[in-house]
């Protein structure tokens, strides 16, 4: 007998989550065991709300725009349920014939992914859970969909960034990236480095304590060297007493507003240095860019989608859909999905590991670019400087 389908996205968006949707609606098309994919649009709200829409009444060619499109296209919530939210789901699944939940979305999302599970466990729902997140946070996973495309863009503007400081080397530049408690944003801006001496020079993570006064030792020798410097650091930057250096300005739940990190750090390099230097702070640009959506990353993302209904439809619920990095004899990067248990990734963290970060704690290391690198996609452009050789 076939079954509905129902898709939720939660948290902020990606480059690439609505190519997770895509994944679904042609896995779904090409079982024909599926007679409706809806999609709760608002996100988990959108459940309680009953606001559904069959995506499976919408032609091919406008599916088929998913790939290309930012932000997610069926909305998203943050919104915070309670035990009688979940009691009451399994009603609102059967009065829509749906079978399977397939949940997108971070550590927050797949906290209410193994709720649904447990919630539903008696009346034959399977869910399943998606990874969804630029921070690359979620435990287990090798990395997830959408950290590809916001590495991709953190590089590109790092590189750009940094010809732009080259080429008028009379100031500091901070660039904030993304990235509450892990940096792994933060530290793919490393993959703008075409050689020794490029931007980014020096990287800050939230994974390390930030200390003031190396800090400025640092920005102050580079400065003498190079004229120009740019830095890139987590707006989730700590100091060494545990606290964000700047105070977050607004909370709720699990999401967190942080103040100006690449303000404050820049303001600093001018008091403390009387050096000249400005602020950068990409912020969601970095998450819903297209421009940059890294190929890899939307495929891996469509991919993510189809294996999710294959394991609801195989009555494998309790499960999220992550990745495991092959390691081949070539030295190919390789994947495959796999079902890893919603209960090891219920708001587990990952953060960075330390072989990742370099001794001072100002940098990465190449074992993290070896990593990182594929994920991006092709080789950024090469830029022409003339003044590389004087």
């Amino acid at each position: 007998m076939n079954g509905n389908v129902l898709v939720v996205h939660g948290g902020g968006p990606t480059a690439v989550i609505n190519s997770s949707l895509y994944g679904v609606i042609k896995e779904a098309r090409e079982s024909k065991k599926v007679d409706k994919v809806y999609a709760a649009l608002g996100g988990s709200e959108g459940i309680l709300k009953e606001n559904f829409m069959d995506l499976m009444e919408i032609p091919e060619e406008r599916i088929k725009l998913l790939l290309e499109t930012p932000a997610t296209a069926i909305g998203s919530s943050r919104y915070a349920l309670e035990k009688e939210d979940y009691e009451a789901m399994p009603a609102i699944f059967e009065k829509y014939h749906i079978r399977y939940v397939l949940l997108n979305g971070g550590n927050g999302t797949m906290d209410t992914c193994g709720k649904i599970h447990e919630a539903c466990k008696k009346s034959g729902v399977t869910v399943v859970g998606i990874p969804k997140t630029i921070d690359n946070d979620i435990a287990i996973t090798d990395h997830t969909p959408g950290f590809g495309s916001a590495a991709r863009y953190i590089a590109a503007t790092t590189a750009e960034v940094g010809m732009d400081v080259k080429s008028l080397p009379i100031h500091v530049c901070v660039i904030e990236a993304m990235g509450r408690n892990a940096g792994w944003v933060t530290a793919a801006s490393a993959l703008a480095r075409k050689k020794p001496g490029d931007a980014p020079h020096l990287i800050y993570l939230p994974e390390r304590p930030f200390k003031e006064e190396e800090f400025l030792a640092d920005v102050k020798k580079l400065h003498e060297e190079k004229g120009g410097v740019v830095v890139v650091a987590s707006e989730g930057l700590k100091g060494e007493d545990g606290k964000p250096v700047v105070p977050p300005i607004y909370k709720t739940g699990r999401a967190t507003y942080y103040g100006d990190v690449s303000a404050y750090l820049a303001n600093l390099v001018i008091q403390k240095l009387d050096i000249k230097a400005r602020s950068e702070k990409p912020g969601i640009c970095g998450r819903s860019s297209i421009a940059w959506q890294s190929p890899v990353d939307r495929e891996e993302a469509v991919l993510a989608g189809r294996e999710a209904l294959k394991a609801a439809m195989e009555g494998q619920g309790g499960v999220m859909i992550g990745f495991i990095r092959e390691d081949r004899v070539d030295g190919e990067y390789c994947i495959h999905a796999e079902r890893i248990p919603i209960e090891k990734v219920m708001l587990h963290e990952r953060a960075i590991p330390e072989s990742f970060i370099n001794e001072r704690g100002n940098d990465v290391t190449n074992e993290f670019v070896k990593w990182c690198r594929p994920l991006i996609g092709p080789e950024l452009r090469d830029f022409i400087d003339f003044q590389e050789n004087i």
